[in-house]
C-alpha cells in the first residue's frame, strides 16, 4: 500500500469512526498516531504527539480562546442580556412579528459579547420563547427564530470559530474577526426581512401584542443596555482601531464583563467561580480536538493527500464557484452530524490545500467556511441549536415543530451564501480598511 493510500484510507477509517459515534477527537488522534506509525514508525509517531502538543499549547493566538469564553461566560451568567431583550421588545412591538424580530436583534447584540452560537441560542431561548409563547405566537416561529439567530454568534466577533480557523489558516486573526461583522449584520437583516414578511401575510403566526408603552419607559430600557456598547467598544474597537491584538482585546472585554456585572451589582465570587469554570471547561474540549486535527494534519501531509488534492485542482482548473458549491455540500452534510469546531478541525486540512491552489482568498473562504458550519448546526437530524432550543423549551414544543420552524431561515441562509459568493467585498471591506 502506498502513502497516499494509507492517507486516504486514514479519512475512511475517520469517517466510519464518526458515523458510530466515536468522540472526534479520539477518532483524529488515534486514526492520526497508526497512520504516522505506519509511515514513519512508533518514535516519529509519538514524538509528533509531545511535539504538536507542545507547540499548539504555547500558540499565543490561541490565548485568545478562553478570553472570549470567559467574556461570554460572564455575560451569560450575569444576565446582561435580559435587559437587551426588554429593550428589543418594547421597540419592536408594533411591527408584525415584534417579539421575533426582537429575539433576532437581541440575539445579533449579544453575539457581539458571547462568540458562540450555542451559548447565544441557550441564554436568548430562556428569555425570550416563554415571552413568545405567552403571546400566542406560534411554536415553530418562536423556536426558529431562536435557533438560527444563535448562529450569529460564530459571524459577530468574537468569534472562537473565527479564531481557530486563522490560526490553521496563519491568516490576521483581527482581519478575520472583523470580516464576520457585515456578512453577520447581513443575515440579521435578512432574517428580520423574512420575519415581517411572513407575519404581514399570515398574522395568527404572531398575534399583535397590545400593550401600551410610553416613550418614557421605551427610553428607560434603552438606557439599561449601556453595558453592550462598551463592552462592543471593549472588543471590536479595539481591534479594529489596532490598538489591542485578539487576546488583548478579549481579555479587555473579560475584564470590562467583569467590571460592568460589578457596577450593576450582579457579580458574586460564586458566579465568577462557575464562569471561569464553564470557559476552562469548553477551552480544554476545543484544545483536545484541535490538538488530534493537527495530529491529523501532520499524518495527511506525510502521506500527499494535501498535494494530491491540490494537484487535481490544478489540472482540472476548477472555478470558485464549483469549489463553493462542493464546500456546501460536505459541511452541510457532515454539519447534520458533528459539531462545529470539530468539523471545521476535520475538513481545513483537506480543504485548506485546496483552497491555495485555486487561489481564493483565505479571509473570504473562512467566512464561507464559518457560514457553512452555522447551516450545519441548524439542519436534522443533528442541528445542535435544534437539540438547545428544544431542551430550552421543554415538553411544550416538539423537535419536528423546531426544524419546522428552522427551514424559513435556511432558506435566507441559502440568499446570504449566493450573496458571499457573488459578492466577496461583503465580506472583505472592513478588513481592506485595516
Amino acid at each position: 500500500m502506498t502513502s497516499l493510500q494509507i492517507g486516504f484510507t486514514g479519512l475512511g477509517v475517520v469517517v466510519v469512526l464518526l458515523a458510530i459515534r466515536v468522540p472526534i477527537a479520539i477518532a483524529l488522534g488515534t486514526v492520526s498516531l497508526v497512520g504516522l506509525w505506519v509511515l514513519r514508525g512508533p518514535t516519529a509517531a509519538f514524538g509528533s504527539l509531545g511535539n504538536v502538543t507542545y507547540d499548539f499549547a504555547a500558540s499565543w493566538s490561541l490565548s485568545a480562546v478562553p478570553m472570549f469564553l470567559l467574556l461570554g461566560a460572564v455575560s451569560y451568567r450575569t444576565g446582561i442580556t435580559g435587559h437587551l431583550y426588554t429593550a428589543a421588545r418594547l421597540w419592536m412591538n408594533w411591527i408584525p412579528g415584534g417579539l421575533a424580530v426582537a429575539t433576532n436583534l437581541a440575539s445579533a447584540g449579544f453575539a457581539a459579547m458571547c462568540g458562540s452560537s450555542v451559548a447565544t441560542a441557550a441564554a436568548m431561548g430562556r428569555i425570550a420563547i416563554p415571552e413568545m409563547l405567552a403571546r400566542g405566537y406560534d411554536k415553530g416561529l418562536t423556536t426558529g427564530t431562536v435557533a438560527a439567530a444563535g448562529t450569529l454568534g460564530a459571524l459577530i466577533p468574537p468569534s472562537v470559530l473565527f479564531i481557530l480557523y486563522g490560526w490553521y489558516a496563519e491568516e490576521p486573526i483581527g482581519r478575520l474577526l472583523i470580516a464576520g461583522i457585515l456578512p453577520g449584520l447581513l443575515t440579521a437583516a435578512l432574517y428580520t426581512v423574512m420575519i415581517v414578511v411572513r407575519c404581514k401575510l399570515n398574522p395568527a403566526l404572531a398575534p399583535p401584542v397590545r400593550e401600551t408603552v410610553t416613550r418614557a419607559e421605551k427610553w428607560r430600557a434603552l438606557g439599561r443596555v449601556w453595558p453592550i456598547p462598551v463592552l462592543i467598544l471593549a472588543v471590536i474597537g479595539s481591534i479594529y482601531g489596532g490598538v489591542a491584538t485578539p487576546t488583548e482585546a478579549g481579555a479587555l472585554g473579560a475584564f470590562a464583563a467583569i467590571l460592568v456585572a460589578l457596577a450593576q451589582g450582579r457579580m458574586s465570587v460564586a458566579i465568577l467561580r462557575d464562569a471561569v469554570t464553564d470557559a476552562v471547561r469548553t477551552t480544554g474540549s476545543i484544545f483536545i480536538i484541535a490538538i488530534a486535527a493537527v495530529l491529523l494534519t501532520h499524518f495527511l501531509a506525510l502521506s500527499g493527500v494535501p498535494r494530491f488534492l491540490s494537484q487535481a485542482v490544478a489540472e482540472y482548473d476548477l472555478s470558485g464557484t464549483t469549489l463553493v458549491i462542493a464546500m456546501a455540500v460536505v459541511y452541510v452534510v457532515l454539519g447534520m452530524f458533528l459539531d462545529p469546531i470539530g468539523l471545521m478541525l476535520l475538513t481545513l486540512p483537506v480543504f485548506m490545500p485546496i483552497f491555495e491552489a485555486a487561489g481564493l482568498d483565505l479571509i473570504w473562504a473562512g467566512v464561507l467556511v464559518v457560514k457553512f458550519l452555522e447551516i450545519g448546526v441548524l439542519t436534522p437530524p443533528v442541528g445542535l441549536n435544534a437539540f438547545v432550543v428544544k431542551q430550552v423549551a421543554g415538553d411544550a414544543v416538539a423537535l419536528t415543530t423546531v426544524f419546522r420552524g428552522i427551514v424559513w431561515f435556511l432558506a435566507c441562509e441559502v440568499v446570504v451564501v449566493v450573496l458571499l459568493t457573488a459578492f466577496p467585498a461583503i465580506s472583505l471591506y472592513l478588513p481592506s480598511l485595516m
